[in-house]
């Protein structure tokens, strides 16, 4: 249930909200062209995807690209109290405002081949006093103006670009003016010998944990873990045979994070260390 709601256009648009909520409640994003963040200024909301529940505490903030689908923010529990602040980034606003070139943390990232839409942004101090910020102009609307609402989204934009999750943010606003969708075959196979995590690579692809091994059990016949080792173990094989590369550098360039790993991995599969398979072959 809404108890209280205000907010402030910038050129006819919905730019800041902040929204007082009582539990039990449901909050909708409709479908449109917009990415939102919200900051939980006090209590607690709860987002789903797919199959996973992921709950936002106070001071952390939900970053959420709407282009492709409505979303749902809410809380099932009937005792508590939650107040929500909104930045809603929309593509023509910011190319209205960034007049000459988009800054970089909205330029689409190179080499990067994902679908994901979401990130939870964990409890930072420049960003918390970004939003106390806001809250001055709630308290005193009649200093707002539009020059006061473009310079607050382009704070926004720089702070986000300083936060440790800058590249998922990029990858996420970025596709508000490069929308791209990727199969999930495309994703993995794009990322087969790089160093994601299996959680990783299920938020790139806009999956839960859960959900992404199931669809990747049927489309390869195999866990997500046994394929993407044989696949990487396969390649540095290829490489020891062919080229005059340092072990340890075939080993980093194939996805493994230490050597150790990487030799005893290989010597499980093909009974050679990696030097000695290279020696086998003839390569010195």
């Amino acid at each position: 249930m809404v108890i209280d709601y205000k907010k402030y256009e910038l050129f006819g648009k919905p730019l800041i909200q902040k929204i007082d909520l009582s539990a039990p409640f449901k909050y909708d994003f409709p479908v449109a062209e917009q990415a939102c963040f919200l900051y939980v200024l006090e209590g607690e909301f709860q987002f789903q995807q797919n199959d996973e529940q992921i709950s936002f505490p106070t001071n952390y903030a939900l970053l959420l690209n709407c282009i492709s689908s409505g979303k749902q923010i809410y809380n099932a529990q009937s005792d508590r109290h939650c107040r929500v602040v909104i930045v809603t980034f929309h593509p023509d606003i910011l190319k209205r405002i960034y007049e000459r070139e988009l800054p970089a943390l909205l330029q689409n990232p190179k080499h990067i081949i994902s679908n994901q839409s979401n990130e939870k942004i964990g409890n930072d101090f420049l960003v918390q006093r970004y939003v106390e910020g806001l809250l001055f102009y709630f308290d005193n609307p009649t200093l707002v103006n539009e020059d006061i609402l473009v310079l607050k989204l382009k704070e926004i934009i720089l702070l986000l670009a300083q936060s440790p999750n800058a590249d998922v943010i990029q990858l996420i606003l970025s596709q508000l003016f490069s929308p791209t969708s990727y199969s999930f075959k495309q994703i993995i196979e794009a990322n087969l010998f790089s160093q994601l995590t299996i959680e990783q690579l299920a938020e790139q692809n806009n999956l839960s944990i859960s959900s992404f091994k199931r669809e990747f059990t049927k489309l390869y016949n195999d866990t997500p873990a046994s394929y993407i080792r044989n696949k990487k173990l396969e390649k540095a094989a290829e490489l020891l045979a062919l080229s005059n590369e340092r072990v340890g550098d075939i080993a980093f360039n194939c996805g493994f994070n230490d050597l150790a790993t990487f030799t005893k991995s290989f010597n499980d599969k093909y009974h050679l260390s990696p030097t000695a398979y290279r020696q086998q072959r003839g390569v010195k």
